[in-house]
């Protein structure tokens, strides 16, 4: 599975979750400070992450800075992506399940690397729920991407 993974910064929370993506077999492509000649302005490296997920080139991204909320915003202005705020791993398995969120953001301020895990594991163990009246929400959402 090839994973979008960009971030405004690279610390212990970035290194850890790229080598945890790689050890389970992901290829990671790398965004932002996370690339040697990577934008590290965090609005681009998030677009450039939602760009490879909604293309279809990657399952799913994540992004990073030091709130999560800007690189939220940036992911969720591309079409088709469904970006997600997550401080802990109910929220991102709810995320998963009930808003299909194909984008997992990250606060680097946060998130320490046990959470940052915990988090990932919820994430990579969700699946979109079937219930027509979420499918329902989820395509609603869909037709109005901008």
């Amino acid at each position: 599975m090839r994973v979008a993974f960009g971030s405004d910064l690279t610390n212990e929370l970035t290194a850890a979750l790229q080598r945890d993506l790689r050890e389970r077999g992901c290829e990671v492509l790398a965004f932002g400070a996370l690339r040697d000649d990577g934008d590290d302005a965090w609005q681009h490296m998030a677009r450039e992450v939602g760009e490879a997920v909604a293309s279809g080139a990657c399952a799913f991204g994540i992004v990073c800075c030091w709130t999560g909320t800007g690189a939220s915003i940036a992911a969720n202005k591309v079409a088709g992506v469904r970006a997600a705020l997550c401080g802990d791993a109910t929220t991102a398995a709810g995320a998963r399940e009930w808003n299909d969120a194909n984008v997992l953001a990250l606060s680097l301020r946060t998130t320490s690397v046990a959470v940052g895990r915990e988090i990932l594991d919820a994430w990579l163990a969700g699946r979109p729920t079937e219930d027509a009246h979420y499918r329902a929400m989820i395509a609603d959402l869909a037709a109005h991407d901008c």
